[in-house]
């Protein structure tokens, strides 16, 4: 019989997108994979790193001289939109999203909008009242500045918030950010420690909604 760990009751979710809420790391990595190739970068170490970063950062990282950063970037952003080949949700992501009201939650990815707006709709993801993209923070991801901006506009303390993740600089931003973190496996190929309760996906997830709104969350193993 499966058990559950003691529900914890959160005034709101906040939801990482890529590998979070649906697997798109396949087809991010056919993108990422072409351009690291045009730039003669090492794909083996070079590909770990792409996940959870806004698409400008992981482009700035690489320190390559003679570029032109926004052009670079469009190129990513367009082959991306059009490479949704494999895009689906993560297993009992449709259902445990559709239980939440729709003023406890949000988005906070480092998808631009139209890349996320492609994504979620080729894994039936409706999107919820607020998202919080690429274009509406100065700082992306390890920075806390997106899960902050949700938690506020949600109209809650991040403290009280729990921020579903599965890449480390997204898990960092949500430490930063001072919120609970779970960390969905369900997409991973580069596995990662974490100190944070895991998900293999959203069947081990317990969800009870209080009559305030409240949403009430634990892990059945």
């Amino acid at each position: 019989m499966a058990s559950s760990h003691t529900l914890k009751t959160y005034q709101a979710f906040l939801f990482d997108l890529d590998g979070t809420l649906i697997s798109s790391t396949a087809a991010a990595e056919r993108v990422w994979t072409r351009w690291a190739e045009r730039h003669g970068l090492d794909v083996a170490r070079f590909i770990p790193t792409i996940h959870g970063v806004r698409a400008p950062d992981t482009i700035r990282r690489q320190n390559l001289p003679d570029i032109d950063l926004a052009e670079e970037a469009a190129w990513v952003e367009r082959g991306e939109i059009e490479d949704v080949d494999g895009v689906v949700p993560i297993p009992g992501a449709l259902d445990f999203l559709k239980r939440l009201p729709p003023d406890r939650w949000a988005v906070v990815t480092s998808a631009s909008v139209p890349l996320a707006r492609a994504r979620m709709g080729a894994a039936g993801v409706e999107p919820p009242a607020v998202m919080v993209t690429a274009e509406r923070v100065d700082r992306g991801k390890p920075d806390p500045s997106g899960y902050l901006l949700a938690a506020q506009t949600l109209g809650v303390d991040i403290k009280d918030c729990l921020v579903f993740e599965d890449a480390e600089a997204g898990i960092t931003a949500g430490e930063a950010a001072g919120a609970d973190v779970v960390v969905i496996t369900a997409a991973w190929t580069h596995p990662l420690e974490t100190p944070h309760p895991t998900l293999a996906d959203y069947a081990q997830a317990r969800l009870e909604v209080e009559a305030d709104g409240a949403l009430g969350f634990s892990i059945e193993t």
